[in-house]
């Protein structure tokens, strides 16, 4: 989003505790959550991806935005919530569950592997693949999110369909999903913020 904006950062990497998988004593300075992605902005510390997303939107006088009151705008913010309030729940849910397929002493394992298998086949799967074809059928009749233009909106989903790919059975059978991931990260802003932030990876 930055480097859609041509504003100028500077990128602060935190590591996760090795074990117990939280936040560092220094991110927690920056925020009591200590949520990320946060940034600082003078005398303003902003978290949660669709504040930060609003707050850079706002502060560059509604670039990447919609006109208010078009069919356009109400798509954006629909998508704009869309991304973590709908779309991350259930791929957030496949990695715990499947995580805790592995864990536990041997004996409890089975057990563990059970529980966690039947959520995942009756639940959550259902809903990532239901999400999904939602997804590919809204892309049917433009090129981005929110319309016929790339908006913030983007940037958004761009994070949670990346996961889906991982961890959510999104592949060629999602031809639009696919084609918009793809022009993604064809952007020079997208490889200019790997660049700079180095690459990453996703949790499977």
């Amino acid at each position: 989003m930055l480097e859609e904006l041509a504003l100028p950062y500077e990128i602060q990497h935190y590591q996760r505790h090795p074990a117990t998988n939280l936040a560092p004593p220094e991110l927690l300075q920056v925020h009591p959550l200590g949520k990320s992605p946060v940034i600082t902005d003078g005398d303003a510390t902003v978290a949660e991806t669709g504040a930060v997303i609003e707050y850079l939107v706002e502060r560059t006088g509604g670039r990447l935005r919609p006109a208010p009151g078009t069919p356009e705008h109400r798509r954006y913010t629909y998508w704009l919530h869309f991304a973590e309030g709908t779309a991350m729940s259930p791929l957030l849910m496949t990695l715990i569950l499947r995580r805790i397929r592995k864990s536990g002493p041997f004996f409890v394992r089975p057990i563990a592997r059970r529980i966690a298998d039947t959520v995942l086949d009756a639940f959550v799967l259902p809903n990532i693949k239901r999400q999904l074809g939602f997804m590919e059928s809204e892309l049917q009749s433009r090129p981005w999110f929110a319309g016929d233009e790339f908006s913030a909106a983007d940037v958004q989903m761009s994070f949670p369909i990346e996961v889906a790919v991982i961890r959510g059975g999104l592949d060629a059978t999602y031809p639009r999903l696919t084609d918009w991931l793809a022009r993604i990260h064809a952007r020079p802003t997208y490889q200019a913020a790997l660049k700079r932030g180095g690459p990453y990876s996703i949790l499977r």
